[in-house]
């Protein structure tokens, strides 16, 4: 080997060593950054802790209830008239967006329910018949459990057109005659009423009709 080759050999060791010295040092600045992950402790602060609480008067990005029609989760209010129209769009959107867990009556067996998943809970038990209607609609916007938020997929709107129809499915079982009007009780009489023995039919040896 002459002595240039060895010159250049020299060199791009000497290279090698500055430079990969110079990346090694930067990898490790990468990888140890100064940082504090979620709970973790941190002596900068009287507390230890790194995560902070909110700031008094303020709200955290992504928590303002900015939306026209949004009651809290224990408020029964209900932000729209309650029409036909509404009713009917509801259980459009329901039929779309939840009958797939919920079923078509509301009692948690729907087509992914019979597939396996586990089941919804049945709308016509008493919790969820006495829930108040905020309840219902932050779990629709935001999900419970397995159950994802649709806030996405559903507008505002269209989630207490869901809990119209749903409030009308859970009427629909636990109803009582007297809570109908007059014409439709008065079918519901005439249907309950027994029907006159038919006369001139065949007679069997006893006697008897059949």
């Amino acid at each position: 080997m002459t002595n240039t080759s060895r010159y250049l050999v020299a060199a791009c060791a000497a290279a090698c060593l500055i430079f990969g010295a110079g990346c090694e040092y930067l990898r490790q600045d990468m990888a140890n950054q100064p940082k504090n992950r979620p709970l973790s402790p941190s002596p900068f602060f009287e507390d230890g802790r790194s995560e902070r609480p909110l700031v008094e008067n303020t709200v955290a990005r992504g928590s303002l209830a900015e939306d026209a029609l949004f009651v809290p989760k224990d408020s029964n209010n209900f932000p729209l008239p309650v029409n036909l129209e509404l009713l009917e769009r509801g259980e459009e959107r329901y039929k779309i967006f939840c009958s797939p867990c919920h079923g078509l009556q509301g009692d948690g067996n729907g087509m992914v329910a019979m597939r396996g998943m586990k089941p919804p809970p049945s709308y016509h038990q008493d919790r969820l018949r006495q829930a108040p209607n905020g309840y219902v609609y932050d779990v629709m916007a935001n999900g419970f459990g397995q159950m994802l938020g649709y806030s996405a997929q559903i507008p505002p709107r269209d989630r207490w057109a869901i809990i119209a129809y749903i409030r009308a499915l859970q009427l629909s079982r636990n109803a009582k005659a007297a809570d109908l009007p007059a014409e439709l009780r008065d079918k519901l009489n005439q249907s309950g009423e027994p029907k006159p023995a038919e006369t001139g039919g065949s007679k069997d040896s006893t006697g008897g009709s059949f």
